[in-house]
């Protein structure tokens, strides 16, 4: 595995869900904030559709609550919703316009998502469908937000300025962020999502769940602690 880069200063993180970024890429997050790069969240829906035992309208509303806090725990100011259906996420333009507009606005240098491949590190478990679409529409998005001649209705002017995309915990992973000092925050950033985890009717051990991932990775590369990413040039 090799490091990620970080020569850069601005990152626009897009994924599915609240809770989607916590489970390993807030903490490399916490590191970039520290160390002063810009990071803004992008979040497709509020995921309204994650409790079963309450309605929609007020999970929406505590969810993305939630979300804001944690992204306060790592130093992130900025969180946006687009707003589309939860469970219910559809790759096409439609998305790829909204995404694209965004990075179009933000101007980042480094995008950042979840895994889309269909499983989990190991081959383990199959990978919801919002966060396979989600995925390639941002990669695709990327492409979208740097040719002026796609989507021509936008106001804002493309955007070519983006190095690199990170896919967080994906199978494929051959990247890493050193996060050590960094995974308590990380951490606290999880257990924001308390209402959420609290209504999975599951035990869930944030603190366990990040340092199994964060050791396993860091032992690979000789560091205490790493998160693993997949990159993909655009």
């Amino acid at each position: 595995m090799e490091p990620v880069p970080e020569d850069w200063q601005r990152a626009l993180t897009i994924v599915a869900h609240p809770d989607d970024l916590e489970y390993g890429a807030s903490a490399a997050i916490a590191r970039w904030t520290a160390a002063g790069k810009e990071v803004v969240q992008l979040l497709a829906t509020r995921g309204e559709a994650g409790i079963d035992s309450m309605d929609p309208a007020e999970v929406a509303r505590i969810r993305a609550e939630e979300q804001v806090a944690a992204a306060r725990l790592v130093g992130v100011e900025t969180v946006e919703f687009l707003d589309h259906p939860d469970g219910m996420l559809e790759y096409g333009l439609p998305l790829r316009r909204d995404l694209a507009r965004a990075i179009r606005r933000h101007r980042p240098d480094v995008v950042v998502s979840l895994n889309f491949r269909e499983t989990w590190a190991g081959g383990q478990g199959f990978n919801m469908a919002d966060h396979r679409v989600l995925g390639l529409a941002v990669a695709d998005a990327v492409r979208d937000a740097a040719n002026r001649w796609v989507f021509r209705d936008l106001a804002e002017e493309p955007w070519q300025g983006v190095r690199f995309a990170l896919f967080a915990n994906s199978p494929a992973a051959g990247h890493y962020v050193d996060v050590t000092g960094h995974l308590a925050a990380g951490v606290a950033s999880l257990r924001a999502h308390r209402i959420y985890f609290e209504n999975l009717g599951q035990d869930f051990d944030p603190d366990a769940f990040l340092t199994g991932i964060a050791a396993g990775t860091g032992s690979r590369v000789g560091i205490t602690h790493a998160m693993p990413f997949e990159l993909i040039e655009l």
